[in-house]
């Protein structure tokens, strides 16, 4: 081989390297700092900030694999109002409930976010299935835990029944 082509060989290997290294380097910092959050404009940040609507009422539907509930009676939108966690850096905190979905994760897009390193950036999602709170895990790593034991389907949540995500405990209350 000539060399010009062993230079350009040499400088097409050096480019290639160098654009691994920075895409790995972008891959770690969006790992470890989150994605970057837009700032809304002041029409949709109104917007987002007033009450939700109330959902249209809808017929219940049955969940697939819903356990008996342990403590307390079923978690209906009528006696759920909020979220308490009751473990972990945030033992305390109170989160109120409306009709939306709420995720629950690392990401700062999550309606709760737990910073530990046992959750996934989504690891979790509470939701209305008719009028039954249930429970959903979005294919974590570490899993997510009601009454101690590993959700897989999305199964009905109970008052007071212990929901656990990473190293973090909580649970409905009216």
């Amino acid at each position: 081989m000539s060399e010009l082509t062993l230079l350009l060989l040499r400088i097409g290997f050096l480019v290639l390297m160098w654009f691994f290294v920075f895409a790995v380097v972008y891959s770690l910092r969006a790992d470890l700092f989150g994605v970057r959050v837009r700032k809304m404009p002041q029409g949709e940040a109104a917007a987002a900030s007033a009450p939700p609507k109330p959902a249209p009422a809808a017929a219940p539907a049955k969940p697939r694999a819903a356990p008996k509930a342990k403590p307390g009676g079923a978690a209906t939108t009528a006696t759920v109002s909020k979220l308490v966690i009751t473990s972990g850096p945030k033992a305390g905190l109170e989160v109120p409930l409306g009709s939306e979905p709420m995720s629950i994760g690392r990401s700062s897009e999550s309606g709760l976010v737990i910073r530990d390193d046992y959750t996934s950036s989504h690891h979790a999602r509470l939701l209305l299935w008719g009028e039954q709170w249930m429970l959903q895990d979005l294919d974590s790593t570490n899993g997510t835990f009601l009454n101690g034991e590993r959700v897989g389907a999305p199964v009905a949540v109970s008052i007071g029944a212990p929901i656990k995500v990473g190293a973090t405990t909580f649970e409905l209350r009216t």
